[in-house]
């Protein structure tokens, strides 16, 4: 029995909690949060409002962190110190340095630091790459919702110290993710990003494979409802196309599905030991490479 505790309970949180739940061989052991109000219901769990007690008391073989994204690294730091396996939210981290430290801690420790990309365990996603079996041209994936409508308690969200930015930083990472799965490692080749307050509320990011294939990733936190889909465009001219929500008419739907993928992939990584994927990396490199590509735009 994989013994987990599960840091943050805010929005993302409920639906770790919820696909931890189904599962035999995973135990949802202590629960972690700084409001204390958060952690009522959860009597029957060990509770805790710092990650560091949790850590030395629990016996955990797992952490599941669903922190504000600026708290991201120091919780993955101590759990990784503590030898406990990580499976973090997405972006790793709100620096590229602290990301890449973490992951080679973890390597030196021998232990899994996971992040999360739910997106690429959702099931019209999964149809799309089994239908892709030919060379590809070009990839769009947009991802486009109203921000305030999916923030819940955590209006972190709105703060561009604390999430890393914006849209860039926040939904980024998943659609540079989707982007990966098809065409492997890429590099921006043009950014444009409009803010507001401070955040950035849509961007367009261009990229490249050294295929020569290209990818464009939209983004928007303005949009007027919720629009999550990607496009492949083969070399011979056939299109393939996915709704991601096509099927989950429900709000936050697909992630029901999309979080036990992410938890049965970091089960398996837990029993085998280890250390895991850098995709969470290769996400937070094309992040920061949005942000020097438009400071180099606005020098110029």
């Amino acid at each position: 029995m994989i013994r987990v505790g599960l840091v943050g309970l805010g929005v993302i949180g409920a639906f770790y909690r919820a696909a931890i739940a189904v599962r035999e061989d995973m135990c949802l052991t202590a629960v972690c949060d700084l409001r204390p109000e958060l952690l009522e219901g959860y009597e029957r769990t060990a509770r805790y409002t710092g990650h560091r007690r949790m850590l030395a008391e629990a016996g955990l073989d797992a952490v599941v962190v669903t922190v504000p994204n600026d708290a991201h690294a120091a919780v993955c730091r101590d759990a990784l110190a503590a030898g406990v396996a990580v499976c973090v939210e997405k972006p790793l981290a709100t620096t590229l340095s602290d990301a890449v430290a973490l992951d080679r801690l973890a390597r030196a420790a021998g232990v899994p630091l996971f992040t999360a990309f739910h997106r690429r365990y959702n099931d019209n996603l999964l149809a799309l790459r089994a239908a892709v079996d030919r060379p590809i041209r070009h990839v769009t994936v947009r991802y486009l919702e109203r921000i305030e409508e999916h923030v819940g308690v955590d209006a972190w969200y709105l703060d561009p110290a604390r999430c890393g930015g914006g849209c860039v930083a926040d939904n980024g990472p998943n659609a540079f993710d989707l982007v990966r799965l098809f065409l492997g490692d890429v590099a921006v080749t043009g950014v444009d990003i409009t803010r507001v307050g401070g955040v950035d509320r849509q961007a367009v990011v261009a990229l490249r494979a050294p295929s020569g294939a290209t990818a464009r990733v939209e983004l928007d936190w303005s949009f007027p409802g919720e629009l999550k889909d990607v496009r492949v465009e083969l070399a011979d001219g056939a299109v393939q196309y996915a709704d991601l929500l096509a099927g989950h008419p429900r709000f936050k739907q697909s992630l029901e599905h999309e979080y036990r993928g992410v938890v049965a992939e970091f089960a398996d990584l837990v029993r085998a030991g280890g250390s895991a994927p850098g995709d969470g990396v290769a996400a937070l490199e094309l992040v920061k490479s949005c942000y020097r590509e438009e400071s180099r735009v606005t020098r110029a």
